[in-house]
């Protein structure tokens, strides 16, 4: 890892670490402004795929966040480009509430498979489609491969069970799009102009936001809200720069430690 330089950059989780659904944390809007007072950029950074990002902007308004549409890279804005740039006719497995960010794209006689969250879609007669376009040899494209993520009622499963499922039946690999890819951090960097090892990200998915921040040259640190299990912080290799209880506890060491 390259030696580390004065802290550039925050990039934050949404789901899990701001807000579980239509609940905030506790604390988190007076933690982000105290954070957005310090000398740093902030950059929302999430694989949410079950709301557009114009939706899921107006839930964060509503919860009183002081967010601008323009500082959200999602998930889905990355699968876009990819299918932008390879000239795709994607099968979109998609809840409706995020196809808005793929409006414009053809989907007529699909030839690529885009799977993210869709729990209404997930049945037989919808992955057996895209089972059939990939054993035609449509390339699969996972928005993300998360395991499970926190409901009210509890742990949900994510996509990564179904898109390994597809892989399994079809002897693919998937292209995964989201986090933890260290490309998905990049690019995200890239657009706050700083390098990794001048930013930290805050997350409550040991393997997805920090394991996939660090692994890309940026420190973590892991909050016990969300889907955060007890021992999650052994389960990555470094382990987190920090695991604090929650958004604001994070912060807290931001302002003190690291600027």
């Amino acid at each position: 890892m390259a030696a580390r330089q004065r802290l550039k950059a925050v990039l934050i989780d949404l789901s899990g670490t701001l807000h579980i659904e239509d609940s905030a944390v506790p604390g988190a809007q007076e933690a982000l402004s105290r954070l957005r007072r310090a000398p740093v950029a902030v950059c929302f950074v999430t694989n949410t795929t079950k709301e557009c990002k114009r939706t899921l902007l107006e839930r964060l308004c509503r919860l009183d966040f002081d967010i601008q549409e323009r500082e959200i890279f999602t998930s889905l804005s990355a699968a876009r480009g990819l299918v932008e740039r390879r000239a795709l006719r994607p099968l979109l497995l998609l809840e409706d509430s995020a196809l808005e960010d793929f409006s414009g794209i053809e989907t007529s006689d699909p030839n690529a498979v885009v799977i993210g969250l869709a729990p209404e879609h997930f049945n037989y007669h919808t992955l057996n489609e895209a089972f059939r376009l990939l054993l035609e040899g449509a390339p699969l494209i996972a928005i993300h491969k998360a395991r499970y993520y926190k409901k009210k009622d509890g742990l949900a499963l994510g996509p990564g069970p179904f898109v390994t499922g597809l892989e399994y039946a079809t002897d693919t690999q998937a292209t995964v799009v989201g986090k933890p890819e260290k490309t998905f951090f990049l690019e995200a960097l890239r657009d706050l102009g700083c390098q990794p090892e001048e930013a930290i990200m805050i997350g409550d998915d040991a393997r997805d936001d920090v394991g996939g921040a660090q692994n890309s040259g940026m420190l973590g640190i892991l909050v016990k809200t969300g889907k955060y299990r007890a021992g999650d912080e052994a389960k990555i290799s470094p382990q987190p720069h920090l695991t604090c209880e929650n958004f604001p506890q994070a912060v807290d060491h931001i302002l003190q430690h690291l600027l």
